[in-house]
Formats: C-alpha cells, structure tokens, sequence
C-alpha cells in the first residue's frame, strides 16, 4: 500500500496555513507550494515540507508534484482574491491559468482525490429570500465582480476535469474569518477599523463568514470522503449589519456606531469611490463591488456539506470573540475590560 500525502496550494494563507495545522496534527505529510518572498512563509507549520514555486510555471509544479511513488491527495487554494469588480489579468491567470495548470498535473500523476477551494461568488445569486444551493455547472456570465468570474471558469475546468476521469470535489467557502489571520484580510480589517472608531456608518447589508478553523475541517474531510464530482458550500449563519455592529461593540468595547445607511445612498456611495479610485490611481475600501457584496443575497445552506461530510460550524459569535482576542494580543486593537475576551 502506498502511502498518502497531501500536496496542499495557498499554503501560507489564512486557509492553507489552518489546513496543513490540521492535516499535520492528523499525523499526515504534507507538501505544500508556497511562493518565494510570501512575507507568511514563517506562519506554515514546520513540519510541513515547503517547495518555493508558482502555479502558472510548469517548471515549478513539476518539482511540486515530483514526490515519487505516493497515493496523493491535492487541496488546492492558492488564489487571489480582489474587491475590485474590474478585469485584472493576474487574477485570471493564478485563479484560472493556476488552476488549468494544477489539473494538468493531477491527470499526469493520477492523483487519488483533487480538491478545490472556490468560492460561493462563482454560484449565481438568487432573488433575496431564496437560499443559495449547490450547483454543478459554472459560467463567468451572469456573475458579477471580476473574481466571482475566475472562480466559476476555474470550477468549470475542475468539473470538466471529472468528465475526464478525475475524482475531484469543490467547496465552495462564503466570507472566512477567524484568529491567526496575518494577512489582515477583509474580516480582520473591518473589526480593526470598527473598534478603532474609523467606522461612521454602516451599510443596510448582511454578513456570512465561515470560521477557517471549520472551513479547513470541512475541506479535509472533503479530500477524505467528498464524492466524485460533488460540489459543498460550507458558510454559517446570516448575520446583518446591524447585529454585527452591536457584536462587536460588546466583544470589543468599542463605541456603537448606529448609523446604517439605506442600500440607494450606498451604491451612490460605492460608484463615487470607484470614480475617486480611479482618478487617485488608489484602491478604495468601500467600492460599488464592495457594497454589492453586502447588498446581495448572502443566504446560502450547507446542509449538504453537513451531510455528507459531517461539517460543523461553531456560532459566529465564538469567533469573533476569538478574533477579537487574537486581534488584541497582536496589539492591532485595544484591550478591553468587557465580556469581549471572556469565553
């Protein structure tokens, strides 16, 4: 019998990092890729055997994937991510390119299992009140912002991938959150900003963000048991604006911000940074993509991906409560005396 490892893309991101800490605390081996100069190199855990490369070099992956006569599982989740709705061409060529050139290899090593990280983006949305299921072909049209579309084209490859012989699965993550993000992305920015006091306003929106700690259990277990061709969303509960504001400011100590402007002033809000954006020639955190990602109907179920693969999701509030704390100890906000840092 051969023995398993798991080659793991996106290492030394937010998601990766978790799942090769999980994967390792299983006692599997995992080889990851991780780009040479990523400033989070250092947040990989050391037993993992980390290869310097590029998904869009061939070269590159041919020395990833040289691991000699082993049963291998692929996770991939190196992508880039943009709030930005416009056609950037790095993104499509790591999101789209990266993936063509992963697949290209899977087929050539002929892996046991190949799993993608995609994102709930590239599902198209439903009216508001309709909940957000699986589906099983992807097109970029009809999806609106510019990574939505790379990650749908990557999915389709993937699902193409099947129809040729693969056995790949995709999960399909909502916003992720959690402690341990050193990257700062969105989540962790905005609750830096909320308790810095730098929010005035809110926008009339909705939240859904997946701790990554569950997220990276339910992509190992899709790795394990997903099934041939299966796509799982995995996100957690629906949280407004509103409900978010008050959160924080209970688990942060930071002043309230009552101020929730209507979804028409907030769209005029977002095309006139997108306009200042452009002219400045900077990135502009409230863009017209930005605010429609609060707009939209974030009301997705992953009552599949619970079944199937026994996903579980602790409450948003416990992971706040965690980022917060982690948010505090780095010293990126202040310490508060209230309930926040309390279990």
């Amino acid at each position: 019998m051969k023995k398993k490892l798991f080659l793991l893309t996106g290492a030394a991101g937010l998601l990766g990092s978790n799942i090769s800490r999980q994967l390792i605390e299983q006692g599997e081996d995992v080889r990851a890729l991780v780009l040479e100069g990523d400033p989070a190199l250092g947040h990989v855990p050391s037993e993992v055997t980390v290869v310097l490369g590029d998904i869009t070099v061939e070269a590159d992956l041919d020395r990833f994937f040289d691991v000699g006569d082993r049963d291998i599982y692929v996770i991939h989740s190196a992508s880039i991510v943009t709030v930005s709705g416009d056609y950037n061409p790095n993104v499509h060529e790591v999101n789209v390119n990266g993936t063509r050139n992963m697949l290209k290899q899977a087929f050539a090593k002929k892996v046991k299992k190949f799993v993608y990280i995609s994102s709930t983006s590239a599902i198209p949305e439903l009216p508001n009140g309709q909940q957000i299921k699986e589906v099983n072909s992807f097109s970029p049209q009809g999806i609106i912002g510019f990574y939505g579309q790379t990650k749908a084209e990557a999915s389709q490859l993937v699902m193409d991938a099947v129809e040729q012989g693969l056995d790949a699965s995709i999960v399909f993550p909502s916003g992720i959150c959690g402690p341990n993000d050193f990257a700062y992305g969105p989540v962790s920015t905005f609750v830096i900003d909320y308790a810095a006091g730098e929010m005035k306003a809110g926008i009339e929106g909705s939240f859904n963000a997946v701790d990554v700690r569950d997220l990276a259990a339910g992509c190992i277990a899709c790795a394990r048991k997903g099934g041939k061709g299966e796509t799982y969303i995995m996100s957690n509960e629906l949280v407004s604006m509103r409900e978010m504001f008050d959160l924080l400011s209970e688990l942060s100590g930071a002043k309230n911000v009552k101020t929730i402007l209507p979804a028409p002033l907030a769209r005029i809000l977002g095309k006139t940074s997108d306009i200042v954006g452009r002219l400045t020639k900077s990135q502009p955190r409230l863009t017209s993509f930005a605010v429609y990602n609060m707009l939209r109907n974030n009301n997705f179920s992953s009552e599949k991906a619970k079944r199937e693969l026994g996903y579980k999701v602790r409450p948003f509030r416990d992971t706040m409560r965690d980022e917060i704390l982690w948010l505090q100890a780095e010293g990126k906000i202040a310490t508060s005396d209230l309930a926040a840092a309390k279990p």
